[in-house]
């Protein structure tokens, strides 16, 4: 039997272990006993490339808008014999130029997909990589480029042309992004455009994030274990994480050294006309102290504190290794900036009780000034109310809360036996009937909230199908999930096996759960219960018999003392207990 490529003959065979596996098939088949027959397998079929438009305006406002999309039909190969099918080995890439014919000047996308959707900010950030002038129509030149293997020539489709003009990227603030690659309100700065982005962030311990460019480039943490605060772009970076301290960290992040640092202010201290201890703000990252002065007065003042320095060397799961590191505040006009050593600050400070407030939130300028009356750091609740949730056809009660988990997203959540006919509402306090959030947009499972006020209808959520449910509700982004408890939870981690192999099943009483568990060897890091299959998200920690959702470094350790051998382990998701028993 004979097999022959157009392009490559049978060199094509130790180009791609794809086509070993091909060829292979090919001589098992019956319809090819002749040793005389002759398959040819032809060339890459060229694709079909066609634009949305030809013309495209970018602005700020259209920046989170689709604003151009292309699309092709697949490069395919054929082979000559009808019964038998040519393997699928292509890689297809979207390319894009200044040049026509490509010669320079060229940005290389691999695509698994048949079309690509750019925002305004994508194309945009394209435009820039390729050098295109701000507020001038330049045009792009886009192509695919298909090929078998790396040493295989490729086939480009038809070439298309759209004319962009681009605006200014502002190279100089960085945007904070969350664990899921979300936009935040926080950013840091980078006054130069050089990369180097700074600032102060609120965070509690373990806190996760990405930072994102102007330009869309977006970086996480090297995917490496072992090398915290190293900095990687790529598509399978990690979050960064902060160590286990919460509190205010003056943040750097160097794209170019390709690492960032967290320095830890512990404390800020007022010494001069003013002596004081401040207090830390984090919802809104700034330093406060409260004073009563006499009379209306010019005073100076020193700010300072010894930090604790993270960076590659020290990582983030020792704070032993914190390098001690001396922090002060300098005066530079009306604003602040870093200093090892501290100098005078100068404040109008009103007559009567006042605020001293070092205020941090805004990247491009720390500031420090008194204000009259006394501004207390602002409470967190540790728990909603949610009067209706279970109360059935009965008088609605303050009986059933969540309770909160994440300080940062002022996340709250519970798992409560839902049965809600006529919806429920979410109170800040027990009995309180005024104070509370309305819902707005979404369903019963999903949706958005809103603090109710004279300008907003009070409207209850929408009422879930009766069952149990872990309700989670965020205050910082007003939104609202209800995820279905169902008849199995999942234990992973439990003989350093991080699958979802193991389960328990529901008993007789909703929201409890048990079954065999087999201790087989120590843990290294203990294990944790999940709610679904393969969602990493929904998960308990815990230890000494009660449960914890969600939190960091709450890993339940408890096989770590126990004997080798079957255990019976029971869960109650309701009232958050557990227990394991021979």
């Amino acid at each position: 039997m004979k097999i022959i490529n157009k392009l490559i003959v049978m060199t094509v065979m130790k180009k791609t272990s794809c086509f070993f596996a091909f060829f292979f098939s090919l001589f098992l088949l019956g319809s090819c006993n002749d040793s005389g027959d002759t398959i040819y397998m032809s060339s890459i079929d060229g694709s079909d490339l066609v634009a949305t438009t030809s013309d495209v305006i970018l602005s700020q406002e259209n920046s989170k808008q689709v604003v151009l999309s292309l699309a092709w039909t697949k490069a395919t190969l054929s082979i000559s014999d009808p019964n038998m099918s040519a393997p699928d080995v292509l890689s297809t890439f979207v390319q894009a130029s200044t040049k026509q014919d490509f010669s320079e000047n060229v940005v290389e996308t691999e695509k698994n997909e048949l079309s690509v959707a750019y925002t305004g900010s994508e194309l945009n950030a394209l435009a820039k990589n390729l050098g295109l002038s701000p507020d001038q129509a330049t045009p792009i030149f886009f192509r695919l480029s298909s090929t078998t293997g790396k040493n295989i020539a490729s086939v480009y489709s038809n070439v298309v042309e759209v004319n962009v003009t681009a605006y200014e990227i502002d190279m100089t603030l960085g945007k904070v992004l969350d664990k899921d690659k979300q936009e935040t309100a926080l950013s840091l700065y980078a006054p130069l455009s050089d990369g180097k982005y700074t600032g102060f962030m609120g965070v509690g311990g373990y806190h996760n994030f990405f930072l994102q460019e102007g330009d869309g480039k977006t970086w996480g943490n090297l995917p490496i274990d072992g090398n915290a605060f190293l900095l990687s772009s790529e598509a399978s970076s990690w979050n960064f994480w902060f160590p286990s301290e919460s509190g205010c960290y003056y943040t750097i992040v160097d794209t170019k050294a390709e690492q960032w640092s967290a320095l830890l202010l512990p404390t800020l201290t007022i010494s001069g006309d003013i002596e004081a201890e401040m207090t830390y703000d984090r919802s809104n990252n700034r330093w406060i102290a409260i004073g009563n002065n006499g009379i209306a007065a010019t005073k100076k003042i020193k700010l300072s504190t010894t930090g604790r320095q993270y960076n590659y060397s020290t990582g983030t799961d020792d704070i032993n290794k914190a390098i001690t590191t001396p922090v002060a505040f300098v005066q530079e006009g009306e604003n602040l900036s870093l200093a090892e050593e501290a100098q005078d600050i100068t404040i109008d400070v009103p007559a009567g009780e006042y605020t001293l407030i070092v205020d941090l939130s805004n990247p491009k300028a720390w500031t420090c000034k008194a204000t009259s009356g006394s501004l207390e750091p602002e409470e967190v609740r540790e728990m909603l109310f949610l009067p209706g949730i279970s109360d059935g056809e009965g008088s609605w009660t303050f009986d059933q809360v969540i309770k909160l988990y994440d300080e940062e997203s002022l996340g709250y959540a519970n798992v409560i036996e839902a049965n809600a006919p006529w919806g429920y509402s979410i109170n800040l306090e027990k009995d309180n009937w005024a104070d509370k959030y309305t819902f707005v947009s979404g369903d019963a499972y999903a949706g958005t909230i809103a603090l109710l006020s004279p300008d907003i209808k009070e409207v209850n959520l929408p009422s879930p199908s009766a069952g149990v449910y872990l309700i989670d509700v965020s205050l910082k982004s007003l939104t609202y999930e209800l995820t279905t408890v169902g008849s199995e939870i999942y234990i992973s981690g439990l003989n350093n096996e991080w699958t979802f192999d193991v389960s328990l099943p529901q008993t007789n009483v909703k929201g409890v759960y048990s079954g065999p568990i087999e201790i087989k060897k120590k843990s290294t890091d203990g294990f944790l219960i999940y709610l679904k299959n393969g969602d990493w998200e929904k998960v308990f920690g815990g230890g000494e018999g009660k449960l914890t959702y969600k939190q960091k470094n709450s890993n339940i350790k408890d096989d770590q003392s126990l004997d080798l051998g079957v255990y019976t382990m029971t869960v109650d998701v309701i009232n958050k207990t557990y227990s394991i028993a021979k």
